[in-house]
C-alpha cells in the first residue's frame, strides 16, 4: 500500500511535539532506554558503486555520505529495542507504521510501499536437528527479517537466529557487480539465502516424514506413542508451512515487476528466488498430505487391533464358556443324577470338555480369531 510522505511527516510530527513538550526546552528529547539496554546495531556500512568504504561509519554520518556520493548504507540491525529504531527513523526518514512493525517478531510476509521507501517482512526458518522424532521434539525454528529500503539505503532488522546476515554481507562484499545495482541487490540476497535455507528445511523434513511412514508400516515393530509422534510432526509441519506459503505472493510481487523501483537485471534474480519458493510450497503441501494419510492410516490400524484384541477376547471367553456351562451342570447338588455312580464319569466329562475346547480353539484359529 502507497503512502504520501507528506502525510508520513504529518502523523509522525505530533509525536515529535509530544516528545518536545515531555523535554519543555525545545531540544530533541532523550528517548528513555531501558537499564539494561543494548544496542541492536550489528554492522553499518557505506557502498559507492558497489564498493564498501574503508572505516567505521555511523548512520548518520553513511546516510549523509551515501546521498552525497551517489551509494547506499546497509545497516543492519538485530531486534532492537523500540528507541533505538525510533531514533533511527527520525535520520532515515521511515514511516512510523513500519517501525512499529520491525519491532515486533511474527509477522505475515509482505510488500508495503510508504512513498519513497519500501518496507519487506519475510518469516525465516531452520531445520532442528535430532536423533530421534518424539513427541516433544522440536523440528522447525522461525524468525523473522524485516527490510526498509530506500533510495540510498537498505535497514535489515533481523528476530531470531534461524538466517544469518553475516554471511550474505560477507559473500556480497566480494560481488561489487551486483551490489553496483543498489539496495535492491542485497534484498534479493536476503531472500535467495532465506528461500534456500527453507528449501533445505524441506528436505530434512521429508527424511522425517519418510521415517514416520516407514514406522507406522512397519507392524512387526510396534512403538509406543506413535500417533503423537506423527502429531508433532504434523504441528511442525503447520509452523513451517506458516513460513513458506504466505511468502509466496510477496515474492511473486517482487518478481513480477509490480514495483517499478526493482532494477530490472534485479527481477530476474527475484524470478529463480520464486521459483525455488514454489517448489518448496508443493513439497510442503505434498507432506501435509502424506502425513494426514499417515495419521489416517495408524488410526485406522487401531482400530483394526482393537477389534482383533475384541475377537480374541470373546474367542476365548467362548473356550471359557464350555468348562463353565459343564462344571455348572455338574456343580448342582441333585440326588440324582446318571453319571454320579459311573467309575468313569469324572475323567469321560474332563475329556469332552477338552475336546470341544479343542475344536473351538482350531475353529477360532482358522478363521482367524485367535
Amino acid at each position: 500500500m502507497v503512502h504520501d510522505r507528506s502525510l508520513s511527516r504529518a502523523l509522525a510530527n505530533p509525536v515529535r511535539r509530544a516528545m518536545d513538550r515531555m523535554r519543555g526546552n525545545g531540544h530533541p528529547a532523550e528517548v528513555p532506554r531501558s537499564a539494561d539496554y543494548r544496542s541492536g546495531i550489528v554492522d553499518c556500512a557505506l557502498y559507492v558503486d558497489g564498493v564498501r568504504q574503508p572505516g567505521e561509519w555511523n548512520h548518520a554520518e553513511a546516510m549523509a555520505a551515501a546521498q552525497a556520493r551517489g551509494g547506499f548504507v546497509w545497516l543492519g540491525l538485530k531486534e532492537p529495542e523500540a528507541a533505538e529504531l525510533a531514533d533511527i527513523a527520525d535520520i532515515f526518514d521511515l514511516h512510523e507504521l513500519a517501525v512499529e512493525d520491525a519491532v515486533k517478531s511474527h509477522q505475515r510476509p509482505k510488500v508495503e510501499r510508504y512513498g519513497a521507501m519500501t518496507f519487506l517482512t519475510l518469516r525465516t526458518a531452520r531445520y532442528c536437528e535430532h536423533e530421534e522424532l518424539t513427541e516433544t521434539s522440536e523440528v522447525v525454528e522461525s524468525g523473522d527479517v524485516m527490510m526498509f529500503i530506500g533510495t540510498h539505503f537498505i535497514i535489515t532488522v533481523r528476530h531470531g537466529d534461524a538466517v544469518q546476515l553475516a554471511p550474505i554481507r560477507a559473500d556480497l562484499d566480494s560481488k561489487s557487480g551486483l551490489l553496483a545495482r543498489g539496495p535492491w541487490a542485497v534484498a534479493y540476497a536476503v531472500y535467495d539465502r532465506v528461500v534456500d535455507g527453507l528449501v533445505e528445511v524441506a528436505a530434512e523434513m521429508e527424511e522425517d516424514v519418510a521415517a514416520i511412514e516407514d514406522s507406522v508400516f512397519a507392524r512387526a515393530s510396534q512403538h509406543s506413542g506413535r500417533i503423537q509422534r506423527i502429531y508433532q510432526l504434523k504441528r511442525e509441519l503447520m509452523e513451517f508451512k506458516r513460513v513458506v506459503i504466505p511468502l509466496q505472493r510477496p515474492v511473486a510481487s517482487l518478481a513480477g515487476g509490480q514495483l517499478p523501483e526493482i532494477p530490472k537485471e534485479i527481477r530476474k534474480y527475484f524470478r529463480d528466488v520464486n521459483d525455488h519458493l514454489a517448489r518448496t510450497a508443493e513439497q510442503v503441501l505434498y507432506f501435509d498430505d502424506v502425513l494426514n494419510s499417515i495419521l489416517s492410516a495408524r488410526l485406522a490400524q487401531v482400530s483394526v487391533d482393537q477389534n482383533n484384541d475384541m475377537r480374541k477376547i470373546a474367542a476365548w471367553a467362548g473356550i471359557a464358556a464350555v468348562w463353565t456351562s459343564i462344571a455348572g451342570i455338574y456343580g448342582m447338588n441333585f440326588r440324582y443324577m446318571p453319571e454320579r455312580d459311573w467309575t468313569y464319569g469324572y475323567p469321560v466329562v474332563l475329556m469332552v470338555i477338552v475336546g470341544i475346547s479343542l475344536a473351538l480353539y482350531r475353529a477360532f484359529r482358522r478363521s482367524g480369531w485367535l
